[in-house]
């Protein structure tokens, strides 16, 4: 599968990005996220979740993979997350999520 690198800042909107995720997935592409601060792995990680809503009809679930990698930016050596978005084809069934509440 083709690999898309998605570069996510701290000011990017989560529903824009899972968008992205999410259309790039159903058209099979392989997707990864590279993050730079605490900023930007927080909104990362909000696409993530949210593109897991966006494909919940398509049958399809979503983890990660977080890593460190090393860029090459100015001259300097900074260091970033890759997250590496792992995708899982559901079975047709349907999953209950009711809740009991405890005897008393």
């Amino acid at each position: 599968m083709p690999l898309l690198t998605l570069k996510v800042a701290g000011k990017s909107n989560p529903a824009t990005v899972a968008g992205a995720i999410a259309n790039n997935i159903r058209e099979g592409k392989d997707i990864e996220i590279v993050a730079m601060g605490p900023q930007s792995v927080n909104q990362a990680i909000k696409a993530i979740t949210i593109s897991r809503s966006y494909l919940n009809d398509d049958r399809i679930d979503l983890t990660f993979r977080p890593e460190f990698i090393h860029l090459e930016l100015d001259g300097e050596r900074k260091s970033a997350i890759k997250i590496v978005v792992l995708t899982q084809r559901l079975a047709d069934q349907t999953v209950s999520q009711e809740t009991s509440s405890p005897a008393a």
